[in-house]
């Protein structure tokens, strides 16, 4: 309707163009009649914007001098400043000044509004007037009927028993109630407010009525943003009791709101949350605020929480300084530690993808990042903020700082590359890690027994996960290789580095930490130089049902010692799973602070399937042999890192991985690790996934030896599941579970089922996570109830019932 927005009068008095003949408006109405052909024609181009001309087309148009009327009879199409109206018949009085259209009226405005009636009948400048039978379908899906509405004043429009939703209609029965709407005995338009006001309303999904709203408003579907009250959302804990939040968002100016969530909880009194956010050209940043003045502390006697006030702020953004490089930030300050999970403010994650933990930890960071075409920068000042209540154990790091490059040219012939990688850190307190069934408590007595020698130890005592004091570490490393073929089809790979670390470790005299480390002030230049070559041979089968490949791989690598093995703290490389995906990387470490000496040799095979019809098989088998020299991972450092890995002895367990993909429906992989002497599985994963239009599923099991180096004392193995049922066109359920064989019990799990369209959206979810909290041992295992529904354009709202126990 808004396509009327027009001096109709003007228009008509302009009429320039009528139908195919181009005949002016002075000619007599009698010259102009004509019978359509039956071909369709094509429709007339419209006029550009605010040229003051209006284009019609019909099958016959006729003027009553006598009565000052102008008709337009026959398929009219009507065009004008890039709206267009469609109509069986049009009438403009120039009398009354006012424009009656009549049967099949379809009018379609420049932002693609459709408006669709029998009768209409407007005033020139479209203040007033009316419609019979109206719909509307809007540009983003929404749409609105009504067996009448009047436009008054230029700005409302009332619709008189009117109905809207933003479903689409059935496409096998479009006279079907669709899914949702709102039905209202008046639902008037303010134009101005871009608002829509409904009163005596009812929700109706399918037809059937489930709710009775005597007023509510809502903005209209071309509004984006606009201030007012969003739907409430229900929670629940056992530390507040019941809660439920009235978000009223503000939208302050285009590039700015801010939403105010007050949470009003039956033990606790009211949750104070705000949420600021600007945008600009270039970025944007947030702002979270929380607060609350609690009723009953003793809720939380003995915990953190038994204060009286508690808050917390939580910040982030991120800015473009130009297309290579951007800096950000995120920032989180709290009263206590265990303010957001006792408010279950930290977000739970998707209960499908794998099962984590509520948080455990915030980030306060500030990082600069740049990214070329070769090479890559970031560095970042972090401070971690712990939900566990162990700050001090936890470290300051300022700043780390990684760049790696490659030069775009070659250098003697290959390829050459650098990196450099920075970081300080500081920790107030050790952390130990028992590794001993009698251990009840992060300091245990066996860590702090007094030896000469930090490597005395034995794994009946524990290890030091984190040192007190600072940490400091600089490394550069430069690296070389080139691959060249032979005439045989070889495929050699000579390749060069040199990595240099220059450390200063100042670290605090704490009890038990001299018996992994030398306390005080350690400075240390570490020099690690490397040549090797690799190896391979690719032999190629072709045969009419696909290709074989099959390449046997060799590598030596060459270097001296490890400096200081074992010697130095290790905060970055206390990982470290080896299978194939390591076999033959020149360091096996995951991190800088450990660096892999001795020489050594890969050695292994690759096999690859491609069928032509589709599908493939990838195997690899190999092992690793240290030839001379120390090997690093027999050395036991602060974490016991490299022992029971496989890699331990000279020579190393064996490593296997097979995978196949008969088609794009199923996949099935296996990762296995054997010892060398006797085969016996060390580690053992195999999963498999099938993927059809209406169902998933994927299974993973998992099977690891004992590392009583690293605190497993006993084999670990479990199963993980998960999958999804497409029971209907938009009907989805989901489940996960976790099974511990050695303890024969599912000890995690999560439930749901959902339903989701262009339209509506409802999910109820029942999950399981751990969360730690400061002494308590073992974990908390946390039940959690999510149910959510969303109608689209009109509202979203959840509700959460959360409980704890120990497990």
């Amino acid at each position: 309707m808004a396509a009327f927005g027009v001096s109709i009068s003007a228009l008509f008095a302009a009429f320039v163009v009528v139908s195919a003949l181009d005949v002016v408006a002075s000619t007599p109405a009698a010259a102009q009649a004509f019978t359509y052909n039956p071909r369709p024609p094509k429709p007339p181009r419209p006029p550009a914007k605010n040229d003051g001309q209006m284009l019609v087309q019909a099958t016959e148009v006729d003027y009553d001098y006598n009565n000052s009327r102008i008709s337009a009879v026959g398929n009219v199409q009507l065009f004008y400043n890039g709206t267009s109206v469609e109509a069986d018949k049009v009438i403009y009085d120039q009398k009354t000044k006012r424009l009656h259209a009549e049967g099949n009226i379809r009018m379609t405005d420049a932002e693609g509004k459709i408006t669709y009636a029998n009768i209409l009948d407007l005033s020139d400048d479209y203040r007033d007037g009316f419609v019979d039978s109206l719909r509307v379908d809007t540009e983003d899906q929404t749409r609105m009927a009504a067996t009448r509405a009047d436009r008054s004043s230029g700005n409302y429009t009332v619709f008189d028993n009117g109905v809207y939703t933003a479903c689409a209609p059935c496409k096998d029965d479009p006279k079907k109630p669709p899914l949702w709407q709102v039905k209202g005995a008046r639902i008037i338009h303010n134009q101005t407010e871009k608002m829509l006001y409904f009163e005596n309303a009812q929700l109706e999904f399918f037809g059937v009525p489930m709710a009775y709203l005597p007023y509510f408003s809502t903005p209209d579907p071309t509004v984006k943003r606009k201030s007012g009250f969003l739907m409430p959302g229900f929670t629940s804990y056992t530390a507040f009791g019941y809660g439920v939040e009235i978000p009223y968002y503000w939208a302050i100016a285009p590039d700015m709101d801010a939403t105010f969530s007050p949470r009003i909880t039956s033990k606790q009194g009211v949750l104070m949350q705000t949420e600021f956010r600007q945008r600009f050209a270039d970025g944007a940043y947030q702002i979270r605020l929380y607060g609350i003045d609690q009723l009953d502390q003793k809720q939380f006697t003995g915990q953190p929480g038994d204060r009286q006030f508690r808050w917390g702020v939580d910040t982030k953004g991120q800015f473009a300084l130009n297309d290579k490089w951007v800096w950000g930030w995120d920032g989180v300050l709290l009263s206590d530690y265990f303010f957001m999970s006792d408010y279950r403010l930290a977000q739970y994650k998707d209960p499908f993808g794998s099962f984590l933990s509520l948080p455990t930890e915030a980030i306060s960071q500030l990082y600069l990042t740049g990214v070329g075409n070769r090479s890559f920068f970031d560095a970042r000042a972090i401070y971690y903020l712990s939900y566990s209540g162990n700050q001090n154990q936890v470290p300051v790091v300022a700043p780390v700082i990684d760049y790696n490059n490659v030069i775009n040219q070659n250098i003697l012939g290959g390829e050459f590359s650098y990196k450099m990688n920075f970081v300080n850190l500081t920790r107030e307190t050790a952390v130990f890690d028992p590794i001993t069934t009698t251990a009840s408590n992060p300091l245990n007595p066996l860590c702090t027994t007094t030896s000469a020698d930090p490597m005395a130890r034995t794994p009946s005592q524990c290890l030091l996960r984190g040192m007190p004091g600072t940490y400091t570490r600089l490394t550069a490393e430069a690296q070389w290789r080139k691959s060249y073929t032979d005439p045989f089809g070889q495929i050699w790979t000579p390749f060069a580095s040199v990595r240099a670390d220059a450390i200063n470790a100042d670290i605090s005299n704490q009890p038990g930490v001299s018996n992994f480390l030398p306390v005080g002030d350690t400075q240390t230049v570490r020099l690690m130089p490397t040549v090797g070559l690799e190896y391979r041979y690719p032999f190629i089968n072709v045969q009419p049902w696909g290709t074989t490949t099959v390449e046997p791989i060799a590598q030596v690598i060459i270097r001296p010692n490890e400096p200081n093995a074992g010697k130095l703290p290790n905060e970055d490389a206390q990982s470290l799973v080896f299978d194939t995906s390591n076999l033959f990387a020149v360091d096996k470490f995951s991190g800088y602070d450990r660096v892999e000496g001795g020489s050594r040799a890969n050695v292994g095979v690759q096999a690859t399937t491609q069928f032509d019809h589709g599908g493939a098989i990838k195997g690899m088998f190999g092992q690793s042999y240290q030839m001379f020299g120390m090997n690093s991972f027999a050395v036991a450092d602060v974490t016991n890192t490299g022992l029971d890995s496989g890699l331990q002895n000279p020579r190393s367990d064996y490593v296997a991985s097979l995978a196949y993909s008969p088609n794009r429906t199923y996949t099935f992989s296996v990762r296995s690790r054997m010892d060398e002497a006797t085969w016996n599985i060390n580690r053992f994963e195999a999963t498999a996934s099938a993927n059809f239009d209406r169902w998933s599923v994927a299974v993973t099991y998992g099977d690891y030896a004992a590392q009583p180096e690293l605190g497993y004392l006993t084999r670990r193995e479990g199963i993980l599941t998960s999958g999804s049922i497409k029971v209907a066109s938009n009907w989805v359920v989901q489940g996960a579970a976790r099974w511990d064989l050695e303890a024969n019990k599912i000890n995690q799990y999560a439930l749901g089922a959902g339903y989701v369209d262009d339209c509506f959206v409802l999910a109820a979810n029942y999950v399981t996570s751990y969360t730690y909290q400061a002494g308590s041992q073992p974990p908390v295992l946390s039940h959690a109830i999510m149910f959510q529904i969303g109608l689209r354009t009109i509202a979203q709202t959840s509700t959460t019932s959360s409980s704890a126990g120990m497990q």
